[in-house]
């Protein structure tokens, strides 16, 4: 049966269900998980005397603009993960997210009214953690992200649409944080002196990333852009991170990227939203256990110029996230949500603490990342 709880109500699930390909007589759909963005359920499937579960998902096409740039990502890098995981001696239906297609072919649905639905085969035995509870899972966090980008080291890039356009260009960020600060429409400015003379103070480094890409000192990759441990999941038996989920904004970018913001949202002694700074500071162990899995994983065939650039990456990745909280508080919180008077400044305050730290420990960084890069 279709429970009848909350979101499962809002569409004519069953119809949806029946557009798929899957095996054997259904038994529940209910909502699963706790996404900000899509639509997200569980689907399980009686198939002789086993239960087969699937996870259904409405795209928020009101997000994702392009489905179809979007779904053409997906297929195309899980297709290429599957073939390169299978050469490996590894399981395909574990270690990449695995697409159901439609019965009358194609990867996703366009319902009656515009919704856009995609299924994936359920990674069993597997959870997500929401927060790092011993430095020994931000170091297989490392290697899962490090995994991924060193099975799609030779993927076409040219294949992969920009989903999001300018989505880490941090010059044009920092031209969008300007405009805020010069319209400041909520009247906030006056607030966050500090803050904005914080930002203004580093323009100059804004470019590092993008003009390293421009000179060709450091090559194109595909990148999954939403680097964070909840996008992993953990074998219940082993502990180890066997798949990266969320792919939605897989596209072309640099290594940086993704490091940088692993190292933003992980290696943090508080919340990304801690109110008081006392608690938030740059982990170095933290740093560390990161930086070992994700350079044992994909380490040997980078180029000393590409290893340079993920302590550049970690510190500008902090940076252009706070620097877009603070776009959005001054903004009045159109893009973030919130739950509390001034979310979004407590969130940018975060970030640039961290920054700080980071700069003050640079030498640290890179020797750590030269420990392990020369292993």
């Amino acid at each position: 049966m279709i429970e009848r709880n909350g979101i499962a109500l809002k569409h004519n699930m069953q119809r949806i269900i029946s557009e798929f390909d899957f095996q054997g007589e259904m038994i529940s759909c209910r909502p699963y998980g706790n996404g900000h963005i899509n639509d997200t359920y569980i689907v399980q499937f009686q198939v002789g005397n086993n239960i087969v579960p699937y996870i259904l998902q409405r795209i928020n096409h009101h997000i994702f603009q392009n489905v179809d740039m979007l779904m053409e990502n997906i297929s195309n890098v899980t297709a290429y993960l599957k073939t390169k995981i299978t050469e490996q001696g590894g399981n395909p239906l574990r270690e990449t997210l695995n697409l159901i297609s439609l019965k009358k072919g194609g990867d996703y649905l366009v319902d009656e009214d515009g919704n856009y639905w995609r299924s994936y085969l359920f990674i069993t035995d597997a959870i997500c953690r929401e927060r790092i509870n011993q430095p020994e899972d931000f170091y297989h966090c490392g290697v899962a992200f490090g995994s991924f980008q060193n099975l799609l080291s030779d993927f076409p890039v040219s294949l992969l649409h920009e989903i999001i356009p300018n989505f880490h260009n941090t010059p044009s960020r920092y031209l969008d944080f300007e405009q805020a600060v010069q319209q400041d429409v909520m009247g906030r400015a006056k607030k966050v002196k500090d803050e904005i003379r914080f930002i203004r103070a580093r323009e100059s480094s804004m470019s590092a990333l993008t003009g390293m890409l421009e000179r060709g000192e450091i090559p194109q990759r595909v990148t999954h852009n939403d680097t964070k441990l909840n996008n992993c999941m953990f074998d219940i038996y082993t502990g180890k991170i066997i798949c990266v989920i969320d792919l939605d904004t897989v596209m072309p970018g640099i290594r940086a990227y993704d490091f940088g913001d692993s190292i933003r949202f992980g290696a943090t002694t508080g919340a990304e939203d801690e109110p008081d700074l006392k608690k938030v500071s740059f982990s170095m162990p933290l740093f560390e256990s990161y930086t070992k899995g994700f350079l044992k994983a994909c380490g040997l065939e980078m180029k000393k110029s590409e290893v340079d650039s993920l302590v550049i990456g970690a510190r500008l990745m902090t940076l252009e996230c706070g620097m877009r909280f603070l776009t959005d508080y001054l903004q009045g919180d159109v893009y973030f949500k919130t739950s509390r008077k001034d979310h979004n400044l407590d969130r940018c305050r975060t970030q640039l603490k961290l920054v700080s730290d980071m700069e003050n420990q640079i030498s640290g960084m890179y020797r750590i990342l030269y420990r392990y890069y020369s292993v």
